[in-house]
């Protein structure tokens, strides 16, 4: 039933679904942290750039691309990180401990539990992984959905 209502979902969205502009502003959006207590992305501060990875735990391109973060991870102190997926916490758990270890433990980083499945319909991501970075305005200065992209994050999270 979960999955079904997932790709009814994901194909409802995307008839409606627009390219997000360079500029907007987080979207506002309520998701989990692990003792179900409710995260909304209006509780993002301001004043440091913010990363939201948008995951699915079985997805090899993610996988990839949070271990490259991991393997980074003391270049990332200085901005808000923010681990988002539909899966059950026991999906993110293993996916956390085996591929963001070392990200997922520090002060600057939630993980978060999508399980009202809205983020599709708040960020519009094209595909898994999909990675947005927005300023200290809380501005999107980025967003991809190809791990060859990694770079060119770490290159913006500098300047």
């Amino acid at each position: 039933m979960k999955l079904l209502l997932t790709c009814l979902t994901v194909v409802f969205l995307s008839f409606g679904a627009v390219a997000q502009d360079l500029g907007t502003t987080v979207p506002t959006a309520v998701f989990y942290n692990r003792d179900n207590s409710p995260f909304s992305t209006y509780n993002i501060p301001t004043g440091k750039k913010s990363f939201v990875f948008f995951f699915d735990a079985t997805c090899g391109h993610c996988q990839k691309v949070v271990s490259q973060f991991n393997k980074r991870y003391k270049e990332l102190a200085n901005v808000n990180i923010y681990l988002v997926s539909q899966d059950e916490y026991r999906s993110i758990d293993y996916f956390t401990n085996t591929f963001a270890k070392q990200l997922a433990v520090q002060k600057n980083v939630k993980i978060l539990q999508d399980r009202d499945h809205v983020f599709i319909m708040s960020f519009h991501p094209k595909q898994y992984p999909a990675m947005f970075l927005y300023g200290p305005d809380k501005k999107l200065k980025f967003t991809s959905s190809d791990e060859k992209d990694v770079n060119k994050v770490f290159q913006l999270l500098k300047s």
